[in-house]
């Protein structure tokens, strides 16, 4: 019994020395299940051992090494920069040039003479509605009053000349001048017949067809508008009452379009609303190609506040003590491989996007500690990472 477990002692021995020999992939191409296990085996010793080895490594070098512990941090340089603030609003495009055409005579529209679509002018006309006789009442009435012309004359002359009464004068002037009254009635009312475009424009649509009966200030025919005079209308929170002015700069931007553009404060308003605490304000905006509908929503940024000798620093580096104070670190005495982190009190100003403007405790070529900012603490040792030095806009990009 001895004699065989001493062999198979011997042969196991035996394929361990020739599995050393051997590269992973040809132990795995032998398809020997047997010794496949045998390397796996022998390999995963070797990497618990390498992993006890590395800690014992790490944990030397970290009782040696006092900068092992000194976190390492990146900063970033202070100058002064050009800051500018904006007010971001939401508003509508607008246009009071947009409007529906009602009928203002009743009867059919016997007539369209534009389509949907169509650039018409001022004036033109665009549908015709039976007058329902009134041009042959004008007519009639057109021959009473030459009539009535005739013998008012001819009565006039007469009592210039002191022959007949005023009565008979008058009464002739009377009935002439009310037929004319009666002739200009008439044509008022067969002029509502004509509809007309109140001003320049496109016409949107064609709400009444042709043969349709129409009833005064009620039967819709025409949608009409005018997108060259375009504009914003917005709401302007009344804390920037002193800084959003007619004539201000303004970037309007539409985001479904991806058009962007400059433009102006055009109006503002004269009354606060009391239930949002806001004024009303309106910016002009160009539309050559007619892109740019009514309604159609738009982002506004006023620029309310400007900087040229800014200094800048990033948002997400400012801490705050329990008293409330706003806090940041920067660099000292840089030594042997080494610097020293000092906690400096500032005061903040407006912010824009992931900067913010410091107004004290800050100067020109104060280094700033930006990653790991959060980590450190008042007078602990820093190693600031080897890279190029940068300033607080630059960290952005």
């Amino acid at each position: 019994m001895k004699k065989i477990f001493l062999l198979a002692s011997t042969a196991l021995l035996i394929i361990s020395c020739g599995n050393k020999n051997k590269s992973v992939e040809e132990i795995v191409s032998s398809n020997n299940l047997e010794e496949i296990r045998q390397k796996k085996i022998e390999l995963d010793g070797k990497q618990q051992e390498i992993a006890d080895q590395l800690k014992v490594l790490s944990a030397k070098i970290k009782e040696l090494d006092p900068l092992e512990k000194v976190p390492l941090v990146t900063t970033f340089l202070v100058e002064h920069d050009v800051f500018s603030h904006f007010v971001e609003l939401q508003g509508n495009v607008k246009t009071d040039e947009n409007i529906i055409i009602y009928s203002e005579f009743s009867g059919v529209m016997t007539n369209v003479y534009v389509r949907k679509g169509q650039k018409v002018v001022k004036g033109q006309a665009l549908a015709k509605i039976d007058d329902g006789g009134l041009s042959k009442q004008v007519k009639q009435l057109q021959i009473q009053s030459d009539l009535a012309k005739t013998t008012y004359e001819r009565q006039k002359r007469l009592w210039e000349q002191n022959i007949g009464s005023e009565i008979q004068y008058l009464q002739t002037k009377t009935s002439y001048e009310s037929q004319l009254e009666s002739i200009n009635q008439l044509k008022q009312q067969i002029a509502k017949t004509i509809v007309k475009a109140p001003f320049s424009g496109t016409i949107d649509d064609v709400i009444t067809e042709m043969g349709s009966v129409v009833t005064p200030n009620l039967t819709e025919l025409f949608r009409i508008v005018n997108l060259n005079d375009m504009y914003i209308e917005t709401e302007v929170p009344e804390r920037y009452i002193g800084d959003v002015s007619k004539g201000k700069n303004v970037k309007v931007v539409f985001p479904i379009l991806g058009i962007e553009m400059d433009a102006k404060v055009r109006e503002t308003g004269n009354y606060i609303n009391p239930a949002n605490r806001s004024f009303k304000i309106e910016v002009a905006i160009p539309n050559k190609d007619n892109k740019i509908k009514p309604n159609l929503t738009a982002k506004l940024m006023i620029n309310d506040y400007s900087n040229n000798e800014a200094v800048l620093v990033p948002l997400n580096i400012i801490s705050e003590n329990a008293e409330g104070e706003q806090y940041v670190y920067k660099v000292n005495e840089k030594k042997n491989g080494y610097a020293i982190a000092n906690r400096v009190i500032i005061k903040t100003g407006k912010t824009q996007g992931d900067l913010i403007e410091v107004l004290e405790g800050l100067s020109d070529n104060d280094e700033v500690i930006q990653e790991g900012a959060r980590s450190v603490s008042d007078g602990q040792k820093i190693q600031i990472a080897e890279s190029e030095i940068k300033t607080a806009k630059s960290t952005k990009k």
